[in-house]
């Protein structure tokens, strides 16, 4: 005779209990990562990394908001009177980049059209 598997009652798929966070337990920590990109600043020679860096480690303070960390890249820009010439662009979701602004003043333009 062939072995014959005992019966098991069909039972239910019970779907899992929602765990209620209390003092013992601790949520998992997100680490984001931001990217700032200053290359043509640093090609150029008018904006050093490491105090940036510095400066960055700092000041920044994670509490979930994205848009500080370009708040303080504004800042620093300042303090180091190079705010008139960059700006601080969103080139992402989690990324911005640091350009120069575009002068075009249209009276040169125009007067060496009329030369």
């Amino acid at each position: 005779m062939a072995p014959t598997k005992a019966a098991v009652p069909a039972t239910k798929p019970q779907a899992k209990k929602p765990q209620i966070r209390g003092k013992g337990l601790k949520k998992k920590k997100v680490a984001l990562k931001f990217v700032i990109d200053c290359t043509h600043p640093v090609e150029d020679s008018i904006l050093d990394v490491g105090n940036f860096e510095q400066y960055l480690k700092t000041r920044i303070k994670i509490n979930g908001k994205t848009g500080y960390l370009k708040y303080l890249t504004k800042k620093y820009l300042k303090k180091n009177n190079l705010r008139d010439w960059l700006r601080v662009v969103a080139s992402g979701k989690d990324s911005y980049e640091l350009r120069y602004f575009q002068i075009n003043s249209q009276e040169d333009d125009d007067e060496e059209d009329n030369e």
